[in-house]
């Protein structure tokens, strides 16, 4: 029997919208995949992934066809979404928004920063997929700009923060700290110095609340807890690679308006 375990956030608990960060747990995945891997990217069986996505599709209260997820590709790409499309035809993109009750918009990650969005007013939601790439190239201003093209406001907008790698666990290299400096000075103050020589931690959260909180909606990170540290709950990119894992299962946050 299915057990799934669900994170939330309160702001987005509005009107008719439907969310969830999906952990690891209540799945039927084995071995590294373990146990609600939602991932076909990975190489876990297509059955246990499609398994999987039913139980989740299932605690949104949409058709399992109607959990829908993009091609990824660390880009600043937001596309509206008007009807389900398969497998085969998915988009690349890293967002999606749409108005279309019974529609589940899920995003895959391991380690990357999912974003959920809703103007319950305007019966409006979205999600990002928002690694450092996709975050410093514009994907969360994007997605608030396709959903103000469904006619959303951003005033009214909520915007929450998924399981992704915390400051203390995300340790990168001198080119990526030139990166975020070059951009703008103030960058700076999302970087700590690291143990070793040359090398920082950068938060990847704060970044990503920072650049919604400059946009002008309203941010919740109550969900957004560490999947490097939180093996338990979490997959982790980062976490198998320092392993030397073979793979890694994928974590699903999704939102959807009821039907």
């Amino acid at each position: 029997m299915s057990n799934l375990e669900i994170l939330e956030a309160r702001p987005l608990k509005r009107g008719a919208v439907r969310h969830a960060f999906f952990t690891r747990r209540g799945g039927v995945s084995t071995g590294i995949f373990a146990s609600l891997n939602c991932g076909h990217g990975s190489a876990d069986t297509e059955e246990a992934v499609e398994e999987n996505r039913a139980r989740a599709a299932t605690a949104l209260g949409v058709e399992a066809n109607a959990l829908l997820s993009v091609y990824q590709i660390h880009s600043p790409n937001a596309v509206t979404v008007t009807a389900p499309w398969t497998r085969e035809s998915k988009p690349h993109a890293d967002a999606m928004v749409t108005d279309v009750p019974g529609i589940a918009l899920g995003i895959l990650t391991a380690d990357c920063v999912p974003v959920l969005f809703a103007d319950a007013e305007a019966g409006i939601v979205g999600a990002a997929h928002a690694g450092w790439k996709g975050a410093f190239g514009g994907v969360l201003e994007s997605t608030i700009e396709a959903m103000e093209h469904l006619g959303a406001s951003r005033r009214r907008i909520a915007a929450a923060l998924g399981p992704s790698i915390a400051q203390e666990s995300y340790e990168v290299g001198p080119e990526f700290h030139a990166t975020f400096e070059k951009a703008a000075s103030d960058n700076n103050r999302f970087f700590i110095p690291s143990d070793r020589a040359d090398h920082w931690r950068f938060d990847l959260q704060a970044y990503v609340t920072e650049r919604l909180g400059s946009a002008g909606v309203e941010v919740s990170r109550e969900a957004a807890i560490d999947t490097y540290a939180s093996e338990e709950h979490c997959f982790s990119y980062r976490r198998t690679t320092h392993r030397r894992e073979s793979d890694y299962g994928r974590l699903l946050s999704a939102i959807a308006l009821a039907g």
